[in-house]
């Protein structure tokens, strides 16, 4: 059942890497417009997560504190994304943030939860790696390496701090709520962040258009996370990651057929080496 609710993450989360990537094309890069999006998405992603918990919110202060951490980490990843897809190279873009998303909890669940290494668990990470790496393309412009790292840590960031969350003996929410309290931190320190930097003009220049797709972004980044927190609890963060970052790079090629931009030879063989390292986790048995 768990691994059904990563499936349906993963789905999702190609889905959001598209629209992200139609919103920013549509607006911009700007910080204020990062914060909007950041503001919108969340505050449409705690409408869906109040109504997915019948309207009941939970609170513990440990759960705020890893709330507000979240929150952080999601708007300055958010800022960091629209900028590195305002200004570089969108396949560099797509392996850093890939790869901080996989590794960091990878290690993370390795080294402090006494999740084993094992061969599966190595094969599939180096295929996977490989596959990343193959997507990259050059001729494209490659500055802004200060975005690059951003988008790496902080994307990995968010996997580690679920972990924290879902590992720790703390008293807590369930997963809705820490969902929930996250959706709000972020809302609130998005709008927080825009009137002190922009005042009244906090909110103009939003299109009906860019509030519907900013929404639809925010639901379903919102949902799919509140997934994987649950299916966290069952399984290894060295396990999960990996099929994520794997199955998005599969989702996101199958999008991709439905373009204008069909997908390349090479990133056909990057799917096939991602999926050839998922299977490994299930068909090797060290």
């Amino acid at each position: 059942m768990y691994y059904f609710l990563i499936i349906i993450a993963v789905i999702m989360f190609g889905g959001c890497f598209a629209l992200n990537d139609v919103y920013q094309k549509m607006r911009g890069s700007s910080i204020k417009i990062s914060m909007q999006f950041s503001a919108l998405s969340s505050f449409a992603g705690l409408i869906v997560l109040l109504i997915v918990n019948g309207f009941k919110l939970e609170f513990t202060f440990f759960t705020l504190i890893m709330s507000i951490a979240s929150a952080v980490v999601s708007i300055g990843f958010t800022f960091c994304s629209f900028k590195a897809l305002g200004s570089i190279n969108l396949s560099l873009y797509s392996l850093f943030s890939m790869l901080g998303g996989m590794v960091l909890p990878f290690v993370q669940g390795i080294i402090f939860y006494g999740e084993g290494i094992t061969v599966a668990k190595i094969i599939c990470i180096l295929f996977i790696i490989a596959a990343l790496v193959l997507t990259v393309e050059r001729g494209e412009k490659s500055k802004g390496y200060i975005y690059y790292a951003g988008v790496f840590v902080l994307n990995g960031l968010v996997g580690v701090i679920s972990t924290l969350f879902t590992r720790a003996n703390y008293p807590k929410t369930s997963s809705a709520g820490f969902s929930i309290l996250i959706a709000i931190c972020t809302t609130l320190l998005a709008i927080l962040i825009l009137l002190l930097r922009f005042g009244k003009a906090a909110f103009e220049k939003m299109t009906f258009s860019s509030v519907g797709i900013g929404s639809a972004a925010g639901i379903v980044n919102r949902v799919a996370n509140y997934l994987l927190l649950i299916s966290l609890v069952h399984i290894e963060a060295s396990v999960q990651y990996p099929l994520i970052t794997g199955g998005v790079m599969i989702v996101s090629t199958v999008i991709s057929y439905f373009g204008k931009n069909k997908p390349s030879k090479r990133e056909v063989a990057s799917v096939i080496m991602a999926f050839i390292g998922m299977l490994a986790l299930f068909a090797i048995p060290i």
